[in-house]
């Protein structure tokens, strides 16, 4: 807290929140650590930009005043966010009973014989809505490692899943024989696909041939005889 001779005050510098376009407001306290009525002043060295309530009034003895001051919404931010504006609040004794309509501009006159306190404050501006803080790693609102977890989770269910198919297929019963016989049906399937994929080398090579004007009949019907077996070889497979 900010003391002067007659009242203190708190806080000692005046906080915006700025957002272009839009009023924001701050307020101060004044405290009256004597006994006697204390009559207090808010100036401003930009007043067409401020709005003070109250900007006068009568603190009593040994209570407080609280001040609202409103920033009038601005048009454009000032370089670097730094304010130049200033406050000034000027105290002074009053006569004791004294109310806020009893005060006048004359009381803070500079006389002989009479003190009149003054308290600087300066105007600061703060970012209306500063960003978050983001926890590196963490682009969807999840917690870091949520996503690899989720991913062993999904893991650990699929392998579980398969063992289950196959424990079932296999009637519970995971011999020697069983995976023996998965295991020959796998290679069946591998060894099919992969004459599939030459016959259609051979189709593709057939097709050459046929723009160049080569015949081709041998191997167009080669082609389709091993596309038959292919085909009958993965029925059974699927059976």
């Amino acid at each position: 807290m900010s003391m002067g001779d007659f009242i203190g005050i708190q806080p000692s510098e005046l906080k915006f929140p700025f957002e272009l376009r839009k009023q924001s407001s701050c307020s101060m306290q004044l405290s009256n650590k004597t006994d006697q009525y204390i009559a207090f002043k808010v100036k401003t060295t930009n007043p067409k930009r401020y709005c003070v309530r109250p900007n006068a009034g009568i603190v009593l003895p040994n209570s407080v005043c609280n001040v609202t001051v409103t920033m009038q919404a601005q048009k454009e931010a000032p370089p670097d966010m730094q304010s130049r504006d200033k406050f000034l609040v000027q105290s002074v004794v009053a006569p004791s009973g004294a109310t806020n309509k009893d005060v006048t501009p004359e009381m803070f006159n500079r006389e002989e014989g009479k003190v009149v306190d003054e308290f600087r404050l300066r105007v600061v501006y703060i970012p209306a809505n500063p960003p978050s803080p983001v926890p590196e790693g963490d682009e969807e609102g999840t917690s870091p490692g949520t996503s690899s977890a989720e991913d062993d989770i999904k893991k650990s269910s699929f392998s579980e899943a398969v063992a289950g198919s196959l424990n079932k297929l296999m009637g519970n019963s995971p011999s020697s024989e069983g995976w023996s016989t998965v295991s020959k049906l796998n290679d069946e399937k591998a060894s099919v696909l992969k004459q599939n994929q030459k016959l259609l080398s051979e189709l593709e090579l057939i097709r050459k041939e046929t723009r160049r004007g080569q015949g081709g009949g041998v191997s167009i019907m080669k082609l389709i005889f091993g596309l038959i077996v292919g085909f009958i070889v993965g029925y059974f497979i699927r059976k």
